[in-house]
């Protein structure tokens, strides 16, 4: 248990202060009034309370998906490992799509209803363009894609859009 972290804030977001302690940034949920008395670049002490386990991704766009998967109804942080250690971000993205239920049932322990919530939730999200956003508050793929889809190759090209490929590379892929 970390009794608090000590360290210079090195990002606010709401409801969100990351503190950096030698090195390690700690991320720590706060509410608004503790957000309003810190400063970015300042020391500040943040008395903990740690309830969930740390989880780490190679890539923002991997943890942006965890965090879309863990906010839908049903599904934990061990569904969604199993869903990103069996597709890719960009795997996903298409899955949902498509609506692809098969290629979600692939994981362990993601059975038909939880892959069809998973795309119900989530392909509204990814067809305004939100498929989540990094702590810097990019937007993943960098676009703002409306995805009205006709046919597999819309759908495919449409994809490719949101996840921040150009035009040149989604024709060659589509080929």
């Amino acid at each position: 248990m970390f009794y608090y972290v000590k360290g210079p804030v090195a990002h606010i977001a709401p409801y969100l202060a990351v503190i950096d302690c030698g090195g390690v940034g700690y991320a720590c949920h706060t509410t608004a009034n503790t957000l309003s008395y810190l400063k970015k670049g300042e020391v500040t002490k943040l008395y903990t309370c740690l309830l969930f386990d740390l989880y780490g991704f190679s890539t923002e766009e991997e943890r942006s998906c965890f965090e879309l998967l863990i906010g839908v109804s049903g599904v934990g942080p061990k569904a969604a490992l199993s869903i990103l250690s069996a597709t890719s971000p960009e795997g996903l993205a298409m899955s949902i799509i498509t609506g692809d239920e098969k290629a979600l049932t692939v994981a362990q322990g993601i059975g038909k209803k939880i892959a069809q919530r998973i795309i119900l939730e989530l392909k509204d999200k990814l067809a305004k363009g939100q498929l989540g956003t990094s702590a810097g508050g990019e937007q993943y793929g960098g676009t703002g894609v409306t995805i009205i889809p006709e046919n597999k190759s819309t759908e495919a090209a449409a994809a490719l859009a949101v996840l921040g490929y150009s035009q040149a590379e989604i024709a060659v892929a589509l080929k």
